[in-house]
């Protein structure tokens, strides 16, 4: 179920909680508080039950190239992960409808994107970035969910989440072979657009740049050093510490979100999510 990507999706609700305007402690009542944690639960179920399905369907593939992952290992048969799957799945569509009709939806969207992307699109070189960015840009859009008189121009920021994840996903195919520093070079491509977006979204959002900017810096800096390396030596090992940072950075990405459209102090409590997420990435697989 890959603990540490969970934490980071953790932080796409949180971040969308802010953009929404309700990442305010002086706003928030009991409703408020168990919607919080609600979007948050599904969020962890939605993506761990997507990640488990994702070894349902390459069971055949990690036989060869992943033979230590838990269901190839024998740890783990592929019925029981099935089950698990589905289970996860269901509680994460559950706990978005007990926060509202709209939630509930897209939790069902993100599961549908999530079991296209396992089983079909991954494979494609152009439409498996983007389906897997969609993931990302839809869960963002779950956290905003909380705010259901949230002007709906708010919901095109969720096209930045679809950028960076398609950038990581680039970085990520052939990840086991190597040899493909274009796809890495267009990834960097990409990044750069997402700072370009966060300019543009201070001049038509009450987004604050100056908030955010330290914590767009660093994780832009992250992902350009780690990408320059797999280009430069274009080993899977460099590559895969690529794919890594990069999901891993999704925590300042959020961050910066969340300095932009609520507070510097919400962004560094939600940066906390960071040392956790690196602590399980080393105790579990990250990609």
């Amino acid at each position: 179920m890959r603990p540490a990507n969970v934490i980071t999706s953790i932080a796409d609700i949180i971040a969308g909680i802010a953009i929404a305007g309700f990442l305010v402690p002086d706003i928030w009542n009991q409703e408020i508080i168990t919607h919080i944690i609600l979007l948050s639960i599904s969020t962890a179920c939605l993506y761990a039950g997507g990640i488990v399905f994702n070894d349902v369907f390459d069971v055949e593939q990690d036989k060869t190239n992943r033979p230590e992952r838990v269901i190839p290992s024998g740890r783990l048969s592929l019925k029981a992960a099935r089950s698990l799957g589905m289970i996860l799945f269901a509680f994460g569509i559950t706990a978005a409808f007990f926060v509202s009709n709209t939630s509930g939806y897209l939790a069902i969207t993100i599961m549908l994107l999530a079991l296209l992307y396992d089983k079909y699109s991954k494979h494609h070189v152009a439409f498996g970035p983007l389906n897997m960015g969609l993931c990302r840009g839809f869960n963002l859009i779950l956290g905003m969910s909380i705010n259901l008189q949230l002007d709906s121009k708010y919901y095109l920021i969720g096209i930045l989440p679809v950028l960076f994840i398609s950038a990581i996903t680039l970085t990520a195919q052939k990840e086991t072979k190597g040899k493909n520093k274009l796809a890495i070079a267009f990834a960097m491509l990409l990044d750069t657009l997402i700072v370009v977006g966060f300019i543009v979204m201070q001049q038509y959002y009450d987004l604050s740049i100056r908030k955010a900017l330290i914590f767009l810096i660093f994780w832009y800096g992250i992902n350009t050093v780690a990408k320059l390396r797999a280009i430069l030596n274009n080993n899977p090992k460099l590559i895969q510490k690529a794919v890594k940072l990069g999901v891993l950075s999704l925590i300042p990405l959020n961050a910066s979100y969340t300095a932009g459209f609520s507070s510097v102090s919400m962004a560094l409590l939600l940066l906390c999510f960071l040392p956790v997420s690196l602590f399980l990435s080393k105790k579990f697989p990250v990609t």
